[in-house]
């Protein structure tokens, strides 16, 4: 297999040392010398000099040969034109383009054959989503639902003075009396694949699956009880900011009783049907007007949030969620500090540096979505996806070191009718979840797989191509 990613910025670079730990031939192509210089020294794959939108340039990274072309330029023109040039010249199975502008990525575009791309990616969308995701469950942590799977997965970080420092995994199951399973813990720059004998330290963040209600319960016992989400105040009236602004009046299902209608069951509760209150602030004047025109029921307010009279003025304190989507990661994650200590219940910040994602929940910040994260997991999950009858969603975690796969047990796989403990899956990696017949539960290493369970693993992201064959019965 081979891919060519056009663009060496944060996200080409994650997207070649995933592709190429898989065993994929990745070739890079950037148009800034100094970068290209920079990039042939920390990559394992031949990095190319140039404009993407070259003829020249791309046989010189032999397009003809790859399975996936991939645009992650810093321009949607550039990364359009490139997929459009490769779609008239070459046969490859494959084209992505990373697109921010809202105008190219509607919903009718995103997903379709367009222009010769198969698959249009928008940043501000992805992120849109994992925003509404959370706040639909309380916004009390990220969280990764799957496909497959009623089970979800969330991290806990281990804040100073929580009840889980100094306990093993062994002990806090046994007092929390729930069904979950820590996957994988993050300590500093490091992780580590635990078991019950595991104790967790202040700042470790425990990457746990169990069910909504178990999750509630495990909150709950940590001081964050789930609350009704009734005054929401978003900051920044960006595209991101705009697009959760669209889902979050305009959702009206209940993701905890999809057949109940607005107004009813659990989002009636999380929302308080259309009583809700929406505000908006935006630096902007000319958005701001752009913004009450869109969303007349809202009240959208002219101001800069750095200056901190806003919150007085505004009284943002009786907020019970504030979500900062503005440009400047850093004073997002301020703009949610300062929102606290003012008595706001819950926070979110977006940030586009994915280390920034662990530090923000040292600082109690509850939901931090990494832009790069999401747009590095849409592709990957995209690229997987090839092979329908394996793999569903993908997600990174530690920098794109480890990588959570739902994945599908083949009717050839060697996996069927034995025991976990006998399967010799590859070192750091752990099946958390098995799904069958409609219902899910945590595996132990008596389990047995049958065909077409649907998986949920953890393991290095090096690993993907071991799991597909042992899964897939590859041999």
């Amino acid at each position: 297999m081979k891919a060519v990613i056009a663009g060496g910025g944060t996200v080409g670079m994650q997207l070649a040392n995933q592709l190429g730990a898989e065993g994929i031939d990745v070739v890079l192509i950037e148009r800034d010398p100094e970068r290209a210089r920079i990039l042939s020294h920390r990559l394992d794959c031949l990095v190319i000099t140039g404009g993407c939108n070259s003829l020249e340039v791309l046989r010189s990274a032999s397009v003809e040969e790859a399975d996936y072309f991939i645009a992650v330029t810093g321009s949607d023109e550039v990364n359009m034109i490139a997929c459009g040039l490769v779609s008239s010249e070459f046969v490859v199975s494959l084209k992505i383009a990373r697109v921010r502008s809202i105008d190219y990525s509607t919903t009718a575009i995103s997903g379709k054959s367009f222009l010769g791309i198969d698959r249009v990616v928008n940043p501000e969308q992805e992120a849109a989503n994992e925003i509404v995701t959370s706040v639909e469950r309380g916004a009390m942590s990220d969280v990764f639902v799957f496909r497959n799977s009623p089970l979800q997965m969330r991290p806990i970080t281990v804040v100073t003075g929580s009840p889980l420092v100094g306990r093993s995994l062994a002990q806090i199951g046994t007092e929390l009396n729930v069904s979950f399973l820590v996957g994988v813990i993050v300590r500093g720059r490091a992780y580590l694949i635990p078991d019950g004998t595991t104790v967790i330290e202040e700042g470790d963040q425990l990457y746990s699956i169990a069910s909504e209600h178990d999750f509630r319960e495990i909150f709950g016992t940590l001081g964050k009880p789930r609350q009704p989400i009734q005054k929401i105040i978003i900051v920044g009236g960006g595209k991101v900011g705009r697009l959760v602004a669209e889902r979050v009046q305009s959702r009206a299902v209940d993701p905890e009783n999809p057949t109940a209608k607005k107004g009813q069951g659990g989002w009636a509760r999380l929302f308080a049907g259309e009583r809700r209150k929406l505000q908006i602030v935006e630096q902007d004047y000319e958005k701001c007007k752009e913004l009450s025109a869109q969303f007349p029921d809202a009240l959208v307010t002219n101001a800069d949030i750095s200056d901190e009279s806003v919150f007085q003025e505004e009284k943002f304190g009786d907020a019970d969620l504030l979500i900062s989507t503005t440009e400047n990661q850093e004073l997002n994650m301020v703009t949610a500090l300062y929102a606290r200590s003012l008595g706001v219940k819950r926070t979110m910040v977006l940030v586009n540096n994915s280390s920034y994602v662990s530090i923000c929940g040292q600082l109690n910040i509850d939901v931090a979505v990494s832009v790069k994260n999401a747009v590095v997991d849409t592709i990957v999950s995209t690229i997987r996806h090839g092979d329908e009858e394996v793999v569903g969603s993908v997600r990174s975690i530690a920098g794109g070191t480890i990588e959570v796969l739902e994945l599908t047990v083949g009717r050839e796989s060697r996996a069927v009718g034995r025991a976990l403990r006998d399967l010799r899956l590859p070192k750091d990696t752990l099946i958390m979840s098995v799904s069958r017949g409609g219902e899910a539960f945590v595996p132990n290493g008596e389990s047995t797989l049958a065909t077409d369970d649907k998986l949920v693993t953890i393991a290095r992201h090096d690993q993907y191509e071991r799991l597909n064959e042992i899964f897939r019965g590859v041999p």
